[in-house]
């Protein structure tokens, strides 16, 4: 199939026949930042192998690509995000690029087209690597900077699932905690590669690597890496765009040198992280191989409310994490310096501002001090190959709640792509109508509507951010959001085991994502769910293969019919939902009334927009026999049960609106 290219178009995404077009579908997939085929967190690893790993089978193998890319395309998506990392194309060394798998990513997005599925392209990371618990870039990243990433445990330095968990015992250990990976984000090796990255040239004005300044070293080769993906996508018209980066952190900038976030302030309005409260400060003594008490961060585990659940010493047995003879770029630009064993900061403000030879500062923010530099760049290495592409920008996850806005001066067809989780629903792994805890007011709400209508609010956010692009607004697409399946410690895959084929055991979850997709469409929002994971498994030990993080709508173990698209599918009735995909006209609004079954969608006809206005109406809802009213101008439809997709046209501009119910039950 060839893909009709869409491009950016103010906030809507538009066809060559002038249709707007809504973008509905998953990442693809969670085990992508893992090499194949045992990369992933539930297989032991030192690392030692990673110049020699291979991604060519994630998402999934080539023989098995038509399977999964076409049960997507049954299930009513008609893109993906599709992930690859840093590590995956540039993982031998510096400049040596993977060209087998690039050929293999080429041919996935290939598949991908011919199923009638747009493309956006995900470098993915989560806290810098897989050596820092997460994924992303190379492990020669910090060998280039001077960090030991062998010696990263033994200094408590890193919060990693091969270190800390026994593989022998499986299942859940509070060892290591479910969702606990994101505490790496407050320990040294992330916080220096993070402020190296985006703001070396600040910071450590003369830490030089190759002739560069640390800063463009680091982001010379992530954007050469994309560029080799870039060359190869250019002829694909699927293709949609490239993400900036997947959910980047700024390091220290803006942070006082010596503080400790532990609460929130007016100066700094957003909850603490669970994990170690550590200043900049902390993070580069205990680099040094100082120890550091810091108090931690921890969550009630029934109401999710954050406080101080006492102190940890860090690096007790005073691991330098820095390579023999590399010492701390941070002292040597003059951020403290020691006297001994003890240290003397420099000025507090170093990360805050930066000063000029007069004494004046000119104070830092990590929008336009991190992040606009990256987003243009992203913008000019990818369009240098293809002009029309898309840029998927985002920031740290929790800036819109923050009020942070995007950069002034944001690239020309940027689409506002943050991401969005119920916090409650992804850290407590328990969904609750009538027991739903807000993480940002800390408040208790019940009931479906109340729900319904938070979720609205919070995702509302974004919308703001987007009207700031340009004049004309931008796209607000959600890359991610999703449910843990693996809700009450797996209950749903113990009634499954158990021979439990009805969708009681599936309730919770597909209440939880129908309220999702609801304020998608109350707010006319494109989205992709995480996630589509094609070696997920109903174990609590695995999941998508990634820190036992479970949150795909697929799992092989859940497959007890192959010839059947559905089998193996989660919850589907919580994703699978009827939409507008395209519109000769202007979408005025769309609602999916789950509880009565009944779709019902409303725009303005503009006749001169070539095609028909093109609504996926999937039969898990609606079965074949389909009852359509129209209201507004004259209108003619046709139902194609192999897509499900229903074509209308009208024949006259006006207001159409249009009601699906269905006939059986």
């Amino acid at each position: 199939m060839k893909l009709d290219p869409i491009v950016v178009s103010g906030d809507r995404f538009l066809d060559s026949s002038g249709r707007g077009v809504m973008l509905r579908g998953v990442n693809l997939g969670g085990d992508c930042k893992l090499p194949y085929p045992y990369g992933g967190t539930n297989y032991p690893s030192d690392f030692s192998d990673h110049r020699d790993v291979t991604f060519i089978g994630r998402p999934f193998p080539l023989g098995e690509a038509d399977e999964h890319l076409g049960r997507l395309a049954h299930w009513g998506f008609n893109v993906v995000r599709l992930l690859t990392t840093w590590e995956a194309v540039e993982h031998a060394g510096p400049g040596q690029y993977d060209e087998d798998y690039l050929d293999y990513l080429a041919e996935v997005v290939r598949r991908a087209e011919a199923h009638g599925l747009y493309v956006m392209l995900d470098f993915h990371e989560d806290v810098w690597s897989r050596m820092t618990g997460g994924s992303g870039a190379p492990g020669w990243t910090f060998e280039a900077v001077g960090l030991d990433f062998t010696k990263f445990n033994a200094a408590g330095a890193a919060h990693v699932m091969q270190h800390k968990y026994d593989y022998a015992l499986g299942g859940w250990q509070e060892a290591y905690p479910q969702m606990s990976w994101g505490a790496n984000h407050r320990l040294p090796p992330t916080g220096i590669m993070w402020t190296l990255f985006f703001t070396g040239r600040l910071f450590t004005p003369d830490f030089h690597i190759d002739g560069r300044n640390v800063q463009d070293f680091l982001q010379g080769h992530y954007l050469g890496a994309m560029e080799q993906v870039a060359r190869r996508l250019a002829p694909m018209p699927g293709v949609l765009g490239f993400d900036t980066l997947n959910e980047p952190v700024h390091g220290w900038i803006g942070q006082p040198l010596s503080y400790r976030h532990v609460a929130v302030t007016p100066e700094r309005p957003v909850n603490p992280r669970v994990g170690l409260a550590m200043s900049p400060l902390d993070n580069l003594l205990a680099a040094r191989g100082i120890p550091v008490e810091a108090p931690r961060i921890v969550r009630d585990a029934v109401s999710g409310k954050l406080e101080v659940g006492g102190t940890d010493t860090v690096n007790p047995n005073g691991v330098s994490i820095w390579l023999d003879g590399r010492d701390c770029p941070f002292e040597r630009a003059g951020a403290y310096t020691m006297r001994g064993d003890t240290a003397v900061a420099g000025r507090e403000d170093f990360f805050c501002a930066v000063h000029s030879s007069t004494g004046q500062g000119r104070e830092l923010t990590m929008q336009e001090d991190a992040y606009a530099a990256l987003f243009h760049a992203v913008a000019g290495t990818v369009r240098a190959h293809r002009e029309d592409w898309a840029v998927f920008a985002e920031m740290e996850p929790y800036s819109a709640f923050s009020g942070a806005a995007f950069p002034a001066g944001m690239p020309e067809r940027s689409v506002n792509a943050s991401h969005w989780y119920d916090g409650a629903v992804i850290y407590t792994k328990r969904f609750d109508p009538e027991q739903s805890f807000d993480f940002v007011t800390n408040e208790v709400i019940s009931g479906i509507d109340p729900i319904r209508t938070r979720y609205i609010a919070e995702l509302g956010r974004f919308r703001g951010q987007a009207d700031t692009f340009s004049s004309g607004g931008a796209p607000v697409l959600i890359g991610e959001f999703g449910i843990p399946f693996d809700l009450e410690h797996g209950a749903a895959y113990k009634a499954w085991a158990e021979g439990d084929r009805s969708e009681t055991p599936w309730t919770p979850h597909v209440t939880a994502l129908s309220l999702m997709y609801d304020a998608l469409d109350a707010l006319g929002y494109h989205a992709t769910q995480w996630n589509y994971t094609a070696t997920n498994r109903n174990d609590l030990a695995i999941g998508d293969g990634w820190n036992q993080e479970d949150l795909s709508i697929f799992s092989r173990d859940q497959q007890d019919d192959p010839a059947d698209p559905d089998s193996g599918g989660r919850a589907i009735k919580g994703f699978c939902r009827p939409y507008v995909r395209r519109v000769a006209g202007m979408l005025e609004g769309q609602c999916f009334d789950w509880a009565n079954g009944t779709f019902t969608a409303s725009w303005q006809s503009v006749p001169e927009a070539m095609g028909s206005t093109e609504i996926y109406i999937p039969r898990i809802h609606f079965g074949m026999d389909l009852s359509v009213e129209f209201a507004g101008e004259e209108t003619t439809w046709l139902y194609d049960e192999t897509s499900q997709l229903l074509y209308v046209e009208a024949t006259a501009p006006g207001l159409v609106h249009a009601t699906v119910t269905a006939k059986f039950g």
